[in-house]
């Protein structure tokens, strides 16, 4: 029974951690992706568009803010968190401009698209 158990966990543990590594939801961080890009361009014309969108009557403190979310290999931006806010209304209108946002086009990795988390800072005065 013993070498039995054994032969299993021989067999399963390694199906186990390639599911766990090619999982569905793994993001990629590393520095051999091709950067996702927004409107042809970088980080620079997401500002642009963020600038042009934003209700910047909702912003009552001055501080820095800090969005998080992730393209997809869709190029859509998916799981959008604000990391730092300065206040609710601020927060919910970073929101909303994430989530009307253009698509993206997706990182590439070895060919393939894939998902990418993004943070970006945004500075009240």
């Amino acid at each position: 029974m013993r070498k039995f158990l054994i032969g299993v966990l021989f067999v399963l543990l390694p199906s186990l951690a390639v599911a766990q590594i090619g999982g569905e939801d793994e993001v990629y961080l590393n520095a051999d992706v091709i950067n996702p890009t927004f409107n042809g361009g970088d980080l620079g014309n997401f500002y642009d568009y963020i600038n042009k969108n934003f209700d910047f009557t909702k912003v009552t403190k001055k501080g820095r803010m800090v969005a998080a979310f992730t393209v997809s290999e869709l190029g859509e931006i998916k799981s959008i968190k604000i990391v730092q806010f300065l206040d609710v209304e601020s927060a919910s209108e970073m929101i909303r401009i994430l989530k009307k946002s253009p698509k993206w086009q997706p990182a590439i990795k070895l060919g393939k698209p894939v998902r990418v988390e993004i943070k970006i800072p945004l500075d009240f005065k």
